[in-house]
């Protein structure tokens, strides 16, 4: 009977181990699809840029340059910008919409970098605040500041 008994608490230990066995596999083989993206799902706003980063090249001290960056509402909801951040002083939005950005609509964001004070190679970040349903977004630019030549 011990015996029989022990046999018993055996099979269903090993019952128990494959079927925590099996729930584990199944649990990981799940999770794998619940990482799509919104932009998978084509869920809220989605804002995808044409390009998100610019590079101005060698530029000199006190100039000021501006790039335009051009983006599209991919997403199946209205994309609303509410803010747009900078890092620093040198760096201003100069424009963005401000009314609601239909799905499949394009919009721009303007950004003005002005050099005055800077030496060297500059890369900054500017953070736009929006409801899109995969949070901020960003863009970025470069320029390498020269020295100002002074002229006898």
């Amino acid at each position: 009977m011990a015996r029989a008994m022990s046999l018993f608490v055996a099979g269903m230990l090993g019952f128990a181990l494959s079927r925590n066995l099996l729930f584990s596999v199944v649990c990981l083989f799940v999770s794998g699809f619940s990482t799509v993206s919104a932009q998978t799902l084509n869920v809220g706003a989605i804002i995808t840029w044409d390009k998100n980063a610019h590079d101005f090249g060698e530029i000199t001290a006190g100039e000021k340059v501006e790039h335009t960056f051009k983006f599209e509402n991919t997403g199946a909801e209205p994309l609303v910008i509410t803010n747009v951040q900078v890092t620093c002083g040198c760096t201003t939005p100069k424009g963005w919409p401000r009314d609601p950005i239909a799905p499949g609509k394009k919009a721009e964001l303007v950004v003005q970098f002005n050099s005055t004070g800077k030496i060297g190679r500059q890369n900054k970040v500017v953070t736009v605040i929006s409801n899109a349903a995969e949070g901020n977004s960003q863009v970025t630019f470069a320029a390498t500041v020269l020295e100002k030549k002074i002229q006898n």
